[in-house]
């Protein structure tokens, strides 16, 4: 067994992560693709993560580090997971969810594939990946490491890093940029909240006419 783990990191505020759950991840995307998770895709609809991130990544088809990274979560957190090597084997999928939901994960982010996925729907923990498959890994117990610095595609992944998905994709920022951009958000969704008011009631208008 060879695993690299290092502890829990929280960068991030409580205040932080609650003014980040209003905060659509297309608001982000109006300012920068800095963060950006190019690829990354929802499972399902009506899916909405925010949370602080763990790192896994596990080298297929040996996924038994995920044991490791769940058990030293907490609620809230987000396990983002890199799959080095063979895109095609699903490393999660239902009894992981199920462990997930039991510790209170926030949500999911696989750099890779995902199995089980009707079972996944069903149980409703946000899940984001890049595929789906039905050959998964097993418990080999030979190689993984959490709470290292992983790559996303092009995106390094620090834990203690901020995760926020919803139906339209995925962003990572750190806590010194999610600082920094929180106002400017902030003041942009205000704003679109109320064009958004505006013309819902123009359209309600042109309807009753």
């Amino acid at each position: 067994m060879s695993y690299l783990i290092n502890p829990r990191q929280q960068n991030l505020s409580p205040e932080l992560l609650e003014k980040y759950r209003s905060i659509p991840s297309s608001t982000i995307g109006h300012f920068s693709d800095q963060g950006f998770l190019r690829g990354i895709k929802p499972l399902f609809n009506d899916i909405r993560m925010v949370g602080n991130v763990v790192t896994v990544k596990v080298f297929p088809p040996d996924g038994s580090v995920l044991r490791e990274a769940l058990l030293l979560s907490q609620p809230g957190d987000v396990l983002v997971i890199e799959c080095v090597g063979d895109q095609e084997c699903g490393c999660w999928g239902e009894l992981r969810t199920l462990a997930g939901l039991i510790k209170g994960l926030a949500g999911v982010v696989v750099s890779g594939a995902v199995t089980d996925v009707s079972a996944l729907r069903l149980h409703g923990l946000p899940v984001f990946c890049r595929d789906v498959s039905a050959y998964t890994t097993r418990g080999i117990g030979a190689r993984g490491e959490v709470n290292q610095p992983i790559q996303i595609g092009e995106i390094w992944v620090q834990p203690g890093d901020l995760a926020i998905g919803d139906d339209d994709g995925v962003y990572i920022l750190d806590a010194a940029r999610a600082t920094e951009l929180l106002p400017e958000l902030m003041v942009k969704e205000e704003t679109d909240q109320r064009r958004r008011a505006e013309f819902l009631q123009r359209l309600a208008t042109l309807r009753l006419t």
